[in-house]
């Protein structure tokens, strides 16, 4: 299902989307710059000062460290984010959270811990691994 743990993928965009589309499966890193979404498969660690997008469908079981995550398919795992975290309907997330502003829309499901408050901005937070990381 998921190849080598130690692949890294860094996708660099400064304005345009880049996507890992359905039926697409990646196991590793990501790192990038600018906006991201994701509506297949990813299983490692995200870090970015950028937006993260996942679309609704997506399997994501990930320690997530970002600026800014929009949330409609399932993810499994710790979330850090610097400035905002949405989850829509039919979001699922099962993890603790981190961030200062946080909007769970109606329909959307959380499963896990929450910490938010203008002090969370701007420190670097250490989170255990990931469930199944």
């Amino acid at each position: 299902m998921f190849g080598d743990k130690d692949r890294a993928l860094k996708l660099v965009s400064e304005d345009a989307q880049t996507l890992l589309d359905k039926g697409a499966e990646f196991e590793g890193k990501l790192t990038f710059e600018g906006k991201v979404q994701i509506n297949g498969k990813f299983r490692g660690e995200i870090f970015s000062d950028g937006t993260l997008i996942i679309g609704e469908g997506a399997e994501v079981d990930a320690k997530i460290e970002i600026e800014t995550i929009i949330i409609q398919g399932n993810v499994t795992g710790n979330i850090v984010a610097k400035r905002r975290i949405e989850m829509h309907p039919p979001a699922v997330v099962k993890g603790d959270i981190v961030s200062p502003g946080l909007v769970v829309s109606e329909g959307a499901v959380f499963e896990g811990n929450c910490s938010m408050g203008r002090e969370t901005a701007g420190r670097v937070f250490e989170l255990a691994p990931s469930p199944g990381v």
